[in-house]
């Protein structure tokens, strides 16, 4: 009883932050969609070979009239995924002359209004990148000087989605420029996706404010394709949990960045960690990867739909690191459904150990919040492989070097006439 009214406590503490957030309305759960850079970074050179395989790696209307293609094709738009992104590199280095921003003539030879009205065909939305400063991360023109024109702008080209980064700028102005873009942005009346690198460059941050700027936000460097990388970014997730998990939620998300599943850094067990712990995390589902390439398996992964149903839980709760021992991390998040005043939970138990053997893994269940008599557990991967109903804990068996099992534990309903969890505790 005392955990569930901690637990209604804290829901209520989101839904007071949520009525005081951002109010464009948008990223109610956290966005899905692909995204260019992890994968193809700023690949350029369209003539390095002139076959259609060397082409379809250099960013250009090309890639993102193909990844749009593939996303419907290849089932992710049906799955949820529906943003497609492009990152830095697109633009001309310089402006018009009218001051207005514009893509790169030979790589975007139709204008990228063409190139979202060509997404929008396909049922998808359209996303692009820039960055507050004089420059953006790669040299291209910045929107410091010009933030109300450039969001005008984006909006005529009728972009969904825009990520500001925050290269080439003063770390002291994002208090005051990211707002005031995000201002501009509301004003076209176009409603687009806020996505800020505010916090990403700042040793502390007030997440306060940038939750009521932004719809999602970087807080840390650039993942790569490596699980090295993933781990950094989910041992720094969990260490520094306290400072803004409590600011997730309906509209407004931590963004620990992209999927690397079905690239190269990953193997399949890591892979199936990353997809369980940005799902767990309520984190924003973007892919970077070669969606003509993915192996089947992994793209098993990308489309688990009992994980992106966790990601979209409508409580929109972010996951928290609970136990973490001897390289064995429990990680756990309230879930709908809700029965008799008790919450589901996701469970993620990450391995770290990169010891040859499995480990075994025995929770004892009130130790991580679950209160009910009884739960039902389904594995999230391999459903015939899911615990038996734990009474006082849940044994598993975790793969080291990043092997994962993703639990979803659902309160058994009582019987009327049935004493309570809490009676019997009494």
């Amino acid at each position: 009883m005392y955990y569930s009214l901690l637990f209604v406590l804290y829901f209520m503490c989101i839904v007071i932050q949520n009525s005081d957030g951002l109010d464009n309305g948008l990223a109610l759960t956290p966005p899905m969609g692909w995204m260019s850079w992890e994968r193809y970074r700023c690949t350029i050179d369209c003539e390095f070979n002139r076959n259609d395989e060397a082409n379809d790696e250099c960013i250009s209307e090309k890639l993102f009239k193909k990844t749009a293609d593939l996303m419907v094709s290849e089932g992710y738009l049906e799955a949820g995924y529906e943003y497609v992104i492009i990152d830095d590199c697109w633009l001309a280095m310089d402006r018009d002359e009218d001051g207005k921003l514009q893509p790169d003539p030979d790589r975007f030879p139709s204008g990228i209004k063409a190139l979202a009205d060509y997404i929008h065909s396909k049922g998808l939305k359209f996303g692009i990148y820039e960055d507050y400063g004089t420059n953006t991360c790669a040299g291209y023109p910045g929107i410091i000087d010009n933030l109300e024109l450039d969001a005008q702008t984006f909006a005529e080209w009728d972009v969904d989605y825009i990520k500001i980064d925050g290269c080439y700028a003063n770390i002291s102005d994002y208090p005051k420029g990211y707002p005031e873009f995000g201002k501009y942005l509301n004003e076209t009346g176009r409603p687009i996706v806020y996505s800020c690198s505010w916090p990403a460059y700042e040793d502390e941050s007030d997440y306060e404010a940038i939750s009521k700027t932004c719809n999602l936000w970087r807080n840390y460097g650039d993942i790569q394709d490596s699980w090295s990388s993933a781990t950094s970014i989910i041992n720094w997730y969990g260490d520094n949990q306290d400072k803004f998990a409590q600011y997730a939620g309906p509209g407004h998300w931590n963004d620990p960045d992209m999927l690397i599943v079905g690239n190269f850094g990953l193997t399949y067990g890591q892979s199936r960690a990353q997809m369980a712990l940005w799902s767990l995390l309520a984190a924003p589902l973007l892919l970077s990867t070669d969606l003509a390439n993915v192996r089947p398996e992994y793209k098993e992964i990308l489309l688990n739909e009992d994980l992106i149903a966790i990601n979209k839980d409508p409580l929109g709760i972010q996951g928290l690191r609970i136990i973490q021992k001897d390289g064995i991390e429990v990680w756990t998040r309230p879930i709908t459904p809700i029965i008799d005043e008790y919450e589901s939970y996701a469970i993620v138990i990450l391995n770290q150990n990169e010891d040859p053997a499995p480990t075994k893994v025995s929770i004892r269940v009130r130790k991580i919040g679950l209160k009910a008599k009884k739960y039902t557990l389904k594995d999230l991967y391999d459903p015939e492989k899911s615990p038996k109903e734990p009474t006082d804990h849940i044994n598993v068996s975790v793969d080291p070097s990043g092997g994962v099992v993703a639990l979803k534990a659902t309160p058994v309903k009582r019987k009327l006439g049935l004493p309570q969890i809490n009676e019997i505790d009494n």
